[in-house]
């Protein structure tokens, strides 16, 4: 253990030294940045400030935007900033910030792509059920009690990561501070219950997975059941930008974390980092506001 170190710092691998092309990282990053600011800012505001779209739908459309704002903020700023100023470093406590909000917002916009699979289980199987289900107070109970659960995780899972030592040096392989390339640097001897988490991770990330699975297989039964073509076609495509979102963000998410890691830097990784971090953030208003007419109408 002479070789353990205590971190005053982290280095963020930067994906070039020549200046050139920092600069192009620097506006390539910013433009995804506003790509991904604007929309989901337009759909929050359409959401609040129209009457018509108060439903539990919306509501939880509106909280995946906003989940989706700070997700893109966590990461996306410190890599920008460090390109503009020449640097690649990331003090302790922001690596710890980084961290906790990274999985912070990603669990919690799994957590509400589960309730909205939910709702629309209870929209288009139960449907004359579904104002007295999916009332007003029972949409911010689930909301809180999500967003209370993955707080809590959250705390659990960055506490954890930072409880390790560290003895492979504070050059972290990634534009941000991602869990698997930190472990990259722990001690053997202090990985092993990280590791456990992170299989603690996946289990109960499968769990949210089902429960979507089996909701929409009941959900497909159902639509399948409707006799008028037009039902079916309304029903399936208030279905079909939510499984998109989902299958976007499960293939990025699972493929990030799952992926054998290497002991070199990989291109790969980055660009692995990139779809997950930066795509579903950009994609969800784009797949939620072409497909929705009354949210085309709102914006």
């Amino acid at each position: 253990m002479s070789n353990q170190t205590t971190m005053a710092e982290f280095l963020l691998l930067g994906f070039s030294d020549v200046p050139e092309l920092q600069i192009l990282h620097f506006v390539v990053f910013l433009v995804l940045f506003l790509i991904s600011l604007l929309p989901n800012l337009l759909i929050c505001t359409a959401i609040a400030l129209d009457r018509h779209l108060h439903t539990p739908m919306y509501f939880f459309l509106m909280n995946l935007s906003i989940l989706d704002l700070g997700s893109i903020s966590a990461t996306i700023p410190k890599s920008v900033a460090n390109s503009l100023m020449n640097t690649s470093s990331i003090s302790y406590s922001g690596c710890v910030a980084q961290v906790f909000l990274v999985v912070f917002f990603t669990s919690a916009d799994f957590a509400t792509l589960t309730i909205m699979a939910y709702d629309r289980y209870v929209a288009i199987c139960q449907p004359l059920h579904y104002e007295t289900v999916m009332n007003r107070r029972a949409c911010v109970q689930m909301a809180a009690s999500a967003l209370i659960s993955v707080l809590l995780y959250s705390a659990v899972h960055t506490g954890n990561t930072f409880a390790i030592s560290f003895c492979g040096g504070n050059m972290v392989d990634q534009f941000f501070c991602e869990v698997p390339q930190l472990l990259k640097l722990a001690c053997s001897d202090s990985e092993i219950s990280e590791v456990g988490f992170l299989i603690f991770s996946v289990c109960l990330a499968s769990s949210c997975f089902i429960f979507i699975i089996v909701s929409y297989v009941q959900i497909f039964t159902t639509v399948l059941r409707i006799p008028s073509e037009q039902g079916r076609r309304k029903a399936f495509s208030t279905c079909l930008p939510h499984l998109i979102v989902v299958s976007l963000f499960i293939c990025t998410g699972t493929f990030a974390y799952l992926k054998p890691t290497s002991s070199s830097t990989s291109g790969l990784d980055l660009v692995v980092a990139v779809l997950y971090s930066v795509l579903p953030p950009m994609m969800n208003p784009i797949i939620y506001g072409m497909r929705n007419k009354e949210l085309k109408g709102a914006l």
